[in-house]
């Protein structure tokens, strides 16, 4: 029903029928839409060995295969440094996706990408609407990074200041995120960081019988008949799960900043250099419980992102490049970085 209210606003938004038939393909226009599979070989199998008694035991841990399945559609003009591809399939990378300006007024990116990679599932997802102008920009975007282990939506609307190849700017930022920060096992630690773990396992519906050696989990089942193979092996997996189910408990949190940046462009078919940066020095504090001051002491903190893309030319033969980008949101840092030189033999 949501989504019908949002689409029935859309429509008796428009004052006449062709006007938004218009409106919708100019929206469109240029854009790409793509879908992709791409797969590959994983990490090798791996032969382990181990002795019952006098006897060899090996066994063989499998990985399959790694895959993606891609789908998306994005209208974002290419910086001039940028070649173009017959096609997209899903695996390009263009660092300049995430700068706060582009080269259109209006551009946009929504992709979902199902994978595997080294016997892990991922469900990611990159979506983004920037809009620009002289005197101001405004961008919103969602962010679901599986191997990094990020997720979160940000909006931002700033005054922007300068035209050609240096602008400044400067406003307000939105985040909507989990509680980074929050640590669901520090109510089962000591003051020397030991854990009740034991402790914890039992009120998960494990069952400890020490005179027995035996360790079962809450359907009954014996997992472990010695301490060794409880403390390394069935634990670690506890922890790892009740960790993950107290984090999907809580709900997102907002979180309010204050945001200065700058974007730099300069080109030529020789030398060129694209770098923006984004600082957010001040962080509004709403007294929720799960605010991340009251995991950093009540202070304020840095949070930033940027990115440099750098080619040079030398002559006709030798040329150089360095490209990268680097986030680093409550505390938690997610980068990608390429660099190499090439030289053409005639």
């Amino acid at each position: 029903m949501r989504y019908i209210a949002i689409l029935i606003l859309f429509l008796a938004s428009c004052a006449a029928p062709k006007k938004c038939c218009s409106q919708i393909k100019k929206a469109f226009k240029f854009s790409t839409f793509y879908v992709a599979a791409n797969g590959g070989t994983s990490l090798s199998d791996e032969d382990i060995y181990s002795v019952d008694g006098s006897t060899l035991v090996y066994d063989t841990i499998f990985t399959p295969y790694d895959y993606s399945l891609t789908m998306g559609i994005r209208r974002i003009k290419r910086f001039g440094y940028e070649g173009s591809t017959p096609f997209k399939d899903g695996t390009e990378t263009s660092f300049s996706d995430a700068a706060s300006v582009g080269r259109s007024p209006f551009e946009y990116l929504f992709e979902v990408d199902y994978k595997r990679q080294e016997g892990i599932e991922y469900f990611d997802q990159t979506h983004f609407l920037r809009y620009v102008k002289d005197n101001w920009l405004a961008k919103a975007e969602y962010i679901k990074d599986g191997f990094a282990d990020i997720e979160y939506f940000e909006s931002s609307q700033r005054l922007r200041v300068g035209k050609g190849k240096l602008s400044f700017n400067l406003g307000a930022v939105q985040r909507l995120a989990e509680p980074y920060g929050y640590d669901p096992l520090e109510e089962w630690s000591f003051d020397n960081n030991r854990i009740h773990y034991t402790c914890l396992a039992i009120e998960e519906g494990y069952s400890v019988d020490v005179y027995e050696s035996e360790y079962r989990n809450p359907d009954g089942e014996i997992v472990a008949t010695s301490s060794e193979v409880w403390n390394q092996v069935v634990m670690p997996s506890i922890l790892k799960d009740f960790v993950e189910d107290k984090r999907k408990e809580l709900q997102n949190q907002w979180q309010h900043s204050v945001v200065v940046g700058f974007d730099f462009y300069h080109y030529k078919k020789n030398f060129w250099l694209h770098s923006w940066g984004n600082l957010m020095p001040y962080h509004y504090d709403n007294g929720n419980e799960f605010s991340y001051h009251n995991f950093n002491d009540g202070e304020q903190w840095y949070d930033y992102s940027g990115g440099l893309i750098f080619g040079y030319k030398l002559n006709k033969n030798l040329g150089c490049f360095v490209e990268g980008k680097y986030n680093k949101y409550w505390n938690k840092e997610w980068y990608d970085f390429k660099c190499g030189i090439n030289y053409v033999i005639f």
